[in-house]
């Protein structure tokens, strides 16, 4: 009687975690929980900007928008080297993960806009 209930219990948490599943991945959710994400999704949701240094570097190298966008979606913010209590704008260092971990990102987040201050290429 026991093995039945659970045989019961198993195949109703299999069919509701097979439906949960598709139900979230259609609703296209995230789950920013860590620090890291955060900071990223906050970048990423406000008005973007490019200071002037930054868009010569664009210029002058294999860098566009798209990598940059790649950066502020998986990338990994260096809390050590960034100012996050800074006033009016905090400032973060962000760095590439993978075929873009040669690439940096100094980023001011004022309440509504996100500048990307400097490009940095190791």
């Amino acid at each position: 009687m026991l093995l039945k209930r659970i045989g019961y219990f198993l195949v109703g948490v299999s069919i509701s975690s097979i439906g949960v599943y598709f139900f979230w991945q259609k609703k296209n959710a995230t789950f920013d929980y860590g620090m890291d994400a955060r900071t990223l999704k906050t970048i990423r949701i406000k008005k973007r900007f490019y200071s002037e240094d930054a868009k010569k570097v664009m210029l002058n190298s294999d860098i566009d928008t798209l990598k940059i966008a790649t950066i502020l979606y998986n990338g990994d913010v260096d809390f050590g080297n960034s100012k996050p209590r800074q006033k009016p704008c905090a400032e973060y260092y962000i760095t590439g993960k993978r075929e873009l971990e040669n690439v940096s990102l100094y980023v001011s987040r004022c309440d509504s806009t996100a500048t990307i201050e400097k490009i940095i290429l190791d």
